[in-house]
């Protein structure tokens, strides 16, 4: 395979932008990222957007072929990508095996998303699924794992909520996210109920936006010196299915890990700042052990030690996460990537972490049967 590398990088403020279209906010990003990259549309050679509720919530198709043509991206492949949350990260999955398999020289990825829902409902995703019918939506499927967490390790409320507080308070430092009041922990425990033991703040928010990321060789990557960052790991898996009882961790995940780290030739110890899929805050705690972070059972005690906030050991989730930043689906993915860029380059503000050398993203998207129907991890290191 050739070496991988991210050239250019942008982003829309995520939020709430019932003014704007799918095209509109996947434009600005893509435009950004080409502008960050140097390079104009027709240095373009692949599209890959990642999309997830375009179809059900403004009856949009084709999304990457209307958002690229706007941007004067005509005449390449362009592929639409749909995995549930982890759609824009599966894109950048695409892109990535395209450059590196040769088939092209750049590629242009795009997450873009409006996922804002009328106050008091929630998105209306798996339907067709027997558990959903039945009522397992993804708070009480996380909550469910938040008690089992929290009897088998004996991980407190206090330690879950933590992760709302700590990522509340980088998402104060980050101009393009939603939420941008820092939480005390009586305000996160405090909040209403949305299913034991996880409250209104414990939940992500709902969010329009777009990010997006240039691909490129790196013949291509020298001319853009300093700002080029070699993606050395990239995996995508999904669940196995098997209708486990064991709900603390996500077997995908683990895989996942796996190969990025072995691709990557590196391991848990040599990553400097992380993000992850924080759609609740027992997902990080999860997270963190299944990335190898810390050891099973000792994600709560991790959080609380304060290792993974600005300062700490491992910073993850420096941009508030989902939780603060926001979730628009299709385009959190590749918002990850945007923000592990930045870092990597020294370009994140207040929020920047010193002297991080090597950056991992990791969405998943979707459940079934106990498991997550798509996980994708990358590694992404300025060399």
């Amino acid at each position: 395979m050739r070496e991988v590398y991210v050239i250019g990088v942008g982003m829309t403020p995520f939020g709430k932008h019932p003014e704007r279209s799918l095209r509109d906010l996947g434009r600005e990003a893509c435009l950004a990222a080409l502008r960050d990259a140097g390079l104009g549309p027709a240095g373009i050679e692949g599209g890959y957007c990642g999309n997830a509720l375009g179809p059900a919530l403004q009856g949009e198709t084709g999304i990457g072929q209307s958002v690229l043509w706007e941007v004067g991206v005509r005449g390449v492949p362009v592929v639409n990508v749909e995995n549930a949350c982890a759609s824009g990260s599966t894109a950048l999955h695409e892109g990535f095996k395209a450059v590196a398999g040769g088939f092209s020289d750049t590629a242009l990825v795009v997450g873009v998303e409006k996922s804002v829902m009328p106050k008091g409902t929630m998105l209306n995703v798996g339907a067709a699924e027997l558990e959903v019918q039945l009522g397992d939506v993804f708070p009480g499927t996380f909550a469910l794992m938040a008690q089992q967490h929290m009897a088998r390790y004996g991980t407190t409320r206090e330690q879950i909520a933590r992760v709302a507080v700590k990522n509340s308070a980088h998402g104060a430092l980050n101009p393009y996210a939603q939420r941008r009041k820092a939480l005390t922990l009586p305000e996160v425990l405090g909040s209403p109920m949305i299913a034991d033991p996880l409250t209104l703040y414990s939940c992500c928010p709902n969010s329009d936006g777009a990010a997006a990321v240039v691909l490129a060789t790196g013949e291509r990557a020298r001319r853009a010196g300093a700002r080029a960052i070699r993606v050395a790991g990239s995996a995508l898996t999904t669940g196995t299915y098997d209708a486990r009882r064991d709900l603390t961790f996500w077997p995908s995940e683990i895989a996942a890990a796996r190969q990025a780290y072995a691709q990557a030739g590196l391991g848990p110890g040599d990553v400097g700042v992380v993000e992850v899929h924080d759609a609740f805050t027992i997902c990080e705690i999860v997270h963190c052990e299944s990335l190898g972070l810390c050891a099973a059972g000792a994600g709560g005690r991790l959080i609380e030690e304060g290792a993974t906030a600005l300062g700490g050991r491992v910073p993850v989730n420096p941009s508030g996460g989902l939780l603060a930043r926001g979730h628009p689906v299709g385009a959190s993915g590749v918002a990850q990537a945007v923000e592990i860029a930045w870092q990597l380059r020294g370009q994140a503000g207040d929020r920047q972490v010193q002297g991080a050398r090597v950056g991992l993203a990791q969405i998943m998207g979707g459940s079934q049967q106990g498991d997550a129907r798509a996980c994708t991890v990358h590694i992404l290191v300025r060399d």
